[in-house]
């Protein structure tokens, strides 16, 4: 006789829980009035750049903190730390991405009362991160055109689930066989309703677009 078998789905348990997490920290958020973005992408995308570039354009008109998620090392914080604003260093254990528990961790050391922004620089991939909520409000993606034209065909996920994408160093535009109105079509497949930005930290081309968009979902989350 042949026994029934139960199956149990740890991983479908494990995302439904960490789902019901990150709705709490979004409530949570939303309650004080705080935005909180997440910015993923491959390692040497330019999440870092961005950050530095931001917090030196706009960081003296709002309070923001930062939290840096990497798996060991803690160089990425050292530099944001330079520019003077709150930083939290999360060590993510192995764990190629930051979740819902992760993320409650690290604001727990936060004043969220005494905050506009806060930005959390995921584990630097472009598929874990896609699949884990953290609870920001925010997740935004960055390609940087060194990366290949390629990556919204390889990683959809990443591109589906961001409600807006960075097109980051388009200074190499003149180097690179880089077709940035392919990569806009193919993400617009995925996403319609994502918000494309195009710019380069090193020369600020485009940068004023990204900022003014980020300076717009600050007030509007403090309203």
């Amino acid at each position: 006789m042949t026994k029934k078998i139960r199956l149990i789905d740890i991983k479908e348990e494990i995302l439904s829980e960490n789902k019901g997490l990150a709705e709490k920290i979004r409530a949570s958020l939303r309650k004080q009035n705080v935005l909180l973005i997440n910015i993923m992408g491959s390692p040497g995308s330019g999440k870092t750049s961005l950050i530095l570039k931001t917090l030196e354009e706009i960081g003296s008109n709002y309070k923001i903190a930062v939290i840096e998620a990497d798996i060991e090392t803690m160089i990425d914080a050292e530099n944001i730390s330079r520019i003077n604003v709150p930083v939290v260093q999360l060590h993510t254990g192995g764990f190629c991405h930051v979740d819902a528990n992760m993320l409650e961790k690290a604001i727990e050391s936060l004043s969220l009362d005494k905050l506009d922004l806060v930005i959390l620089e995921n584990v630097g991939n472009l598929v874990c991160p896609a699949e884990s909520d953290t609870g920001a409000l925010k997740n935004i993606a960055i390609l940087s055109v060194p990366e290949g034209d390629d990556k919204a065909l390889k990683y959809p996920l990443m591109f589906a689930v961001c409600e807006v994408i960075v097109i980051n160093k388009i200074d190499y535009l003149h180097y690179e066989d880089f077709n940035t109105e392919k990569v806009m079509e193919n993400i617009k497949i995925l996403n319609k309703d994502s918000e494309i930005f195009r710019l380069s930290c090193k020369t600020n081309e485009g940068l004023e677009h990204w900022l003014n968009w980020l300076e717009k979902e600050i007030k509007d989350a403090s309203s």
